[in-house]
């Protein structure tokens, strides 16, 4: 692993179906992310994932570039809903490896560029 490394992970659709299953696995039943008559009550014209469920992707993307064990943090700020029926991307950069831990730049992004999520992560380098 050395600095500029990059991996991406494109996320299947995220479909209401997909946040239902979700609502249910982790106890997330906000109905902000599964009734749209809930949404269009408080002006929001749709429902829209989870933030965690966005962070468990680029999680997945982490797993899939090193083993759980190398992860030595992980953060994540949310920038950015994502809408029903997106089609989200999980970049992640070695922006630095010092010491043997590489720093990793983390986003999941939409088709149209906005980042949703922005994060970060130290790894063991080996």
């Amino acid at each position: 692993m050395k600095t500029g490394d990059s991996l991406a992970l494109e996320l299947p659709k995220i479909t209401r179906t997909t946040l239902a299953l979700y609502a249910g696995a982790s106890g997330d039943h906000n109905p902000v992310h599964i009734d749209i008559d809930a949404c269009k009550a408080v002006g929001i014209p749709d429902v829209f994932a989870h933030g965690m469920l966005s962070m468990a992707f680029l999680g997945r993307l982490l797993t899939n570039w090193v083993p759980q064990e190398r992860i030595r943090s992980y953060e994540v700020r949310f920038s950015a809903i994502t809408p029903v029926n997106s089609s989200p991307t999980c970049h992640g950069t070695v922006s630095e490896v010092k010491d043997g831990l590489a720093h990793l730049d983390l986003t999941v992004s939409l088709p149209d560029g906005t980042v949703t999520l922005r994060g970060s992560a130290i790894v063991t380098a080996d």
